[in-house]
């Protein structure tokens, strides 16, 4: 797995936990402000239902005292509602502090003023029951009450509504808070099943699916192995059958061109068979090397060195048709390969270059450094190239090109390239091309760089 999947794979692992834990820190912060609400739900209810109704009995028990102080003028049951309405007055003045709501505090404060007037009534109240002597009160008498006494009792109204809006309130806030967290939590998820989905398309697309084509790849490899394998057991029988008569007739051949003077019809029919059966012992050649590749023994040299001798063996022929053959001067590059081997397969693709380009080109070796990934892992590595100005590879050719005894020359037997890479792979290497129709190909060999 290269670093730019890798990094992938961790940038979206790590983004999949950052929502996990924004989602539990969403749980918790909703739970918190849950038990927040549950709490101050609580408070309410408690003290605003506990304030109204404790101010309402405590009210009903001073005019209780009230009344009986009209009936029996008793100046113990004067003192006692004065006892109880200092502690109604301090009661009232202890529970602003505990209302949390401006209404419920505007409803408290207006209880305690209206509470004032009350014991101000409740005063005036007892002065004309004193003036009365021994009779007991009528009910005259307490209708100076009756006024601040029905504003105490609505002004506890007003407290118990007030209550109940707040509670409302809280309500109404509970709700929004919990629609916001069931959005939030919602959103959460979805995004959170998003980037899993990515993850597991990049985990497929980057890791996956080259898996496949590499198993793909292997098996089609296989295949053409087990074929090549076939087709050479029965190349090197054949090659073997002809080879035998081919060698009789070329020695018989020999024995009667003696007899046939220079330029004569027979001398130079004799030359005709005898340059056929040169190609037939070539073909049979090509058919054993296939079949039987040789191992190479292997040397370090510069890769300079082995274009040079191919240069050399190759340029008197290219220029008569009018092909010019370029080495690119480039760093030193030192390979581990057979030189006649690697010298083999640069013919070969030059060759083929120069059958593309047909007249008048340019055909250039150069030797580059690269890091690319071959059989034994990535590895830094040394590509000669073969770069020509030709027409290119057309695609039903490309499909085909390195399948042995396909060809599309006429003289030819379509084992070159088959035989080129297989000598590139005994090196531990790579046979690669690239081509446009029209515009040249440049074939690489992919060979380890050798240490220093």
């Amino acid at each position: 797995m290269n670093l730019r999947i890798r990094f992938r794979l961790v940038a979206l692992a790590l983004v999949v936990a950052l929502m996990g834990l924004f989602i539990l820190f969403a749980t918790l912060n909703s739970q918190r402000q849950a038990g927040e609400l549950r709490a101050r739900l609580s408070q309410v209810d408690m003290e605003s239902f506990r304030i109204a109704d404790q101010f309402r009995e405590s009210f009903r028990e001073l005019n209780n005292t009230l009344q009986r102080y009209g009936l029996d003028h008793s100046p113990s049951v004067w003192k006692e509602f004065l006892d109880t309405s200092h502690k109604l007055d301090a009661w009232i003045d202890d529970q602003k502090p505990k209302l949390t709501t401006a209404p419920e505090q505007q409803a408290l404060q207006q209880i305690d003023t209206a509470y004032d007037e009350y014991l101000a009534k409740a005063q005036e109240l007892k002065t004309n029951i004193e003036s009365h002597g021994e009779q007991p009160a009528s009910l005259a008498d307490f209708n100076i009450m009756r006024p601040s006494s029905r504003r105490l009792f609505d002004f506890g109204d007003t407290l118990s509504k007030a209550h109940y809006e707040s509670r409302r309130a809280l309500l109404t806030h509970a709700n929004q808070t919990l629609k916001e967290l069931h959005w939030l939590m919602i959103g959460s998820l979805s995004l959170m099943f998003a980037f899993g989905i990515t993850l597991a398309a990049i985990v497929y697309r980057d890791m996956i699916a080259p898996l496949r084509v590499k198993l793909v790849e292997s098996e089609l490899l296989v295949e053409r192995s087990e074929k090549l394998a076939s087709l050479g057991v029965l190349a090197a029988g054949v090659a073997h059958e002809i080879r035998n008569p081919l060698t009789a007739i070329k020695a018989a051949l020999f024995i009667q061109q003696k007899k046939f003077q220079p330029g004569s019809v027979e001398h130079n029919d004799v030359k005709l068979v005898e340059r056929e059966i040169l190609r037939l012992e070539r073909i049979v050649n090509d058919f054993l090397l296939f079949a039987r590749p040789s191992d190479p023994h292997l040397d370090v040299m510069p890769a300079d060195l082995v274009f040079l001798e191919t240069q050399h063996l190759l340029e008197p022929q290219l220029s008569k048709a009018g092909i010019k053959l370029v080495l690119e001067t480039a760093s030193p590059l030192r390979i581990n390969i057979d030189a006649g081997q690697i010298q083999q397969v640069l013919i070969n693709l030059v060759q083929n270059a120069a059958d593309s380009i047909g007249t008048n080109g340019t055909i250039i070796l150069r030797a580059r450094r690269d890091r690319k990934l071959l059989a034994t892992g990535e590895a830094d590595v040394v590509v000669l190239e073969v770069a020509d100005t030709g027409k290119g590879i057309p695609a039903g050719v490309e499909k085909r090109l390195f399948d042995p005894f396909f060809t599309t020359k006429d003289n030819g037997t379509g084992l070159g390239l088959s035989i080129a890479a297989r000598i590139v792979q005994n090196h531990g290497g790579a046979l690669q091309y690239q081509t446009q129709v029209n515009r040249g190909t440049t074939f690489g060999i992919v060979l380890p760089l050798a240490s220093a």
